[in-house]
């Protein structure tokens, strides 16, 4: 058994990831849920889709988990934070330090302790064979003359083609937002490699027709192209082969429950 099936819990919870690792021969720092979002293989059929995530917690596959946690903590805030402005004022000191880079960045930069971690940068040559343009996570640090990012090199081939994939997706997708062009957007989507694993060009450009119209509100570069989005949604008959609610979605917590499940 490879090392890293050795430990049985990260077995059960990370199998998108490490199948990953078993074919392509690297770790991938993104979530097992996150991961098996952005590549073709494994949320393409509902029943199988229980088989490489963990419902543990929502980053680890499961489906809208980013929705339902953001909701829960939103109806907590929102219940909870008159509260908080009644209370005493919380107090910081160096023992709560969060992990996140902010404090350590500034820290590094006006004592010059160096402080080391991974960055997202502008690429521009550190992995040369994905576009410059394109924003990576790799490896520098931080001291007093500001931030380093050495060489990384190039990535193996395959990994390089499916971040590749993303990047053009990316780009696409924000060419489209910023021209209004309604016909990129759904190449964009089209392109989009779970989007792709799962659905034909017609209900692809149906789908986008829906989005546009569902969320017209926040939207305003497309206001001349809503109105034609819902006249071909009318004239049309649904594509949509499924009106489930995914296939292993969790129940949203009330803040009692929430509540109660802090204090055991």
């Amino acid at each position: 058994m490879p090392l890293f099936e050795a430990d049985e819990e990260i077995a059960r919870r990370e199998k998108v990831r490490m199948d990953i690792i078993r074919r392509f021969g690297y770790f991938s720092t993104e979530s097992n849920g996150h991961l098996s979002e952005y590549l073709p293989w494994y949320r393409k059929r509902p029943d199988e889709i229980p088989q490489w995530i963990s419902t543990d917690a929502w980053i680890l596959g499961e489906t809208g988990g980013y929705l339902r946690v953001c909701t829960e903590n939103r109806n907590w805030f929102e219940t909870d934070f008159p509260k908080w402005l009644e209370a005493e004022p919380a107090k910081f000191d160096s023992m709560g330090r969060s992990d996140e880079h902010g404090s350590w960045i500034i820290e590094a930069m006006e004592t010059g302790r160096t402080y080391r971690g991974h960055f997202n940068v502008r690429n521009d040559g550190v992995i040369p064979n994905l576009p410059a343009d394109a924003i990576v996570e790799v490896p520098g640090y931080v001291d007093r003359n500001g931030l380093s990012i050495p060489l990384v090199g190039d990535l193996p081939l395959g990994l390089a083609a499916i971040c590749s994939n993303s990047i053009q997706v990316q780009r696409m997708a924000t060419r489209a937002a910023m021209t209004a062009d309604v016909e990129l957007l759904k190449q964009a989507v089209l392109l989009d490699p779970l989007v792709g694993a799962v659905c034909n060009p017609p209900e692809v450009w149906q789908m986008v027709d829906e989005m546009l119209v569902a969320q017209a509100e926040w939207l305003p570069q497309y206001a001349g192209e809503i109105d034609a989005a819902r006249r071909r949604l009318a004239a049309s008959p649904s594509l949509a082969r499924s009106q489930g609610n995914g296939a292993v979605r969790l129940k949203t917590r009330t803040v009692e429950e929430m509540r109660a499940a802090a204090a055991s």
